[in-house]
């Protein structure tokens, strides 16, 4: 099983899948659309039924009952993240026998990720130092289309597959999923790291942008005259607690991000992520944006400064009731059956489930095994892409 979850994820790496924020449509680049189109034809040759990729690029599919049990679904997402590194993916293997890992523009040590050791005697998976390894979530895919391939093998239930684009700009390809379609009994994702972590609470997660004009002049006549949109952008910027900001908060705790800027003499644009696991907080957060936006164009009338406020995604946990835990309840089942110890985790961050689940469909999230995502330090073990293969198993398999 190794050896194919290896292969599998070094062919999906090597596919250019970024998603890009700026694009308009779904999916947002064409490295996507090679990915869906790739594993249409996968799985028309595993034996999938009812394969349908639509004009956005979410593809769907369905293994046929051999067995008696609940219908269960995955999802996972085939964009990934563009933090400014090189699109291109090219994964290294290394057999981890301990000690520093060299990436070529420095090394993925012990000293900083001690977690490395745990894996001596594994194959790990790393960056070339360029780039992302894409994990998130091509690990995900291999272990799925692993496990789809060993369904031959056991009497299972009836299993449903989506595999959407650009998850990780808004969750935009689950939005646009018809739901007709992806409708199991119990839903899942994978799209978390090492082993053992499993997810039911995220972030409620929007964001605000902010449009500023102010009025351009040359410095000879400014005085009176001049509105610099720019300083406008930095006292709203400067006006959220430093200490409440990604850096400096963890666990549940929530945080405003200043993320983006872009800004000219007459005209800036500014971006701040809003996450907070709390709804209550949540909405806190928002109405502290808006009251900051509201003084700030207060005292400087001749600007116009234009807030616009958007939800994103929502907190798993806030859909769980006692009725769809039973999703849950499963979940923690098959980690006990394949000896894995779960370890329960806020996760900060969402996923295609958290949308999944504000439509009616619990859907909670486990690993991938891999470490440091959206980061060149990122890494996978071969043995925690087992052991996630093994669940889903588990999960199709279990009456």
């Amino acid at each position: 099983m190794r050896e194919e979850l290896i292969e599998r994820f070094m062919r999906y790496s090597a596919i250019e899948s970024q998603s890009n924020a700026k694009a308009t449509e779904v999916p947002s680049s064409s490295g996507q659309w090679e990915m869906i189109r790739l594993l249409e034809a996968e799985l028309a040759e595993l034996g999938a039924k009812r394969i349908h990729v639509d004009e956005h690029a979410c593809l769907t599919a369905v293994f046929p009952a051999t067995g008696t049990g609940p219908s269960v679904g995955f999802c996972a997402h085939v964009d990934t993240a563009d933090v400014g590194l090189s699109p291109r993916v090219n994964a290294q293997v290394h057999d981890y026998a301990g000690g520093d890992i060299d990436l070529g523009r420095g090394p993925l040590s012990v000293a900083d990720f001690p977690e490395l050791e745990r894996y001596v005697g594994d194959t790990v998976i790393t960056t070339d130092g360029t780039s992302v390894l894409g994990a998130d979530d091509k690990a995900a895919i291999a272990e799925l289309m692993t496990a789809f391939g060993r369904l031959g093998d056991f009497p299972h239930g009836e299993v449903q597959i989506a595999f959407v684009p650009d998850e990780e700009i808004g969750l935009r390809g689950a939005k646009v999923l018809d739901m007709s379609r992806f409708n199991p009994d119990f839903a899942y994702t994978l799209d978390c790291g090492p082993i053992g972590e499993v997810v039911w609470e995220t972030f409620n997660a929007g964001y605000a942008r902010i449009e500023i004009d102010g009025v351009a002049a040359h410095p000879m006549s400014a005085k009176g005259v001049l509105v610099n949109p720019l300083l406008i952008a930095i006292d709203i910027a400067n006006s959220f607690n430093r200490a409440e900001t990604p850096e400096n908060t963890e666990g549940r705790e929530g945080y405003i991000w200043v993320q983006e800027m872009d800004a000219v003499q007459s005209h800036a644009s500014l971006t701040l992520n809003i996450r907070d696991h709390s709804r209550q907080g949540y909405e806190e957060k928002k109405s502290r944006i808006a009251a900051v936006v509201d003084e700030i164009a207060r005292r400087e009338p001749r600007a116009r400064v234009e807030l616009v406020l958007e939800d994103t995604y929502a907190n798993i946990a806030d859909s769980m009731t006692e009725e769809n835990r039973a999703g849950l309840t499963r979940l923690l089942e098959a980690f006990e059956y394949v000896g894995v110890e779960p370890k329960p985790t806020p996760m900060r961050g969402g996923t295609d489930g958290s949308y999944f689940s504000t439509q009616g469909l619990f859907t909670p999230n486990f690993f991938t095994g891999a470490h440091n995502f959206h980061s060149f330090h990122e890494f996978l073990p071969d043995g925690s892409m087992e052991l996630a293969t093994r669940i889903i198993l588990r999960l199709v398999t279990a009456a």
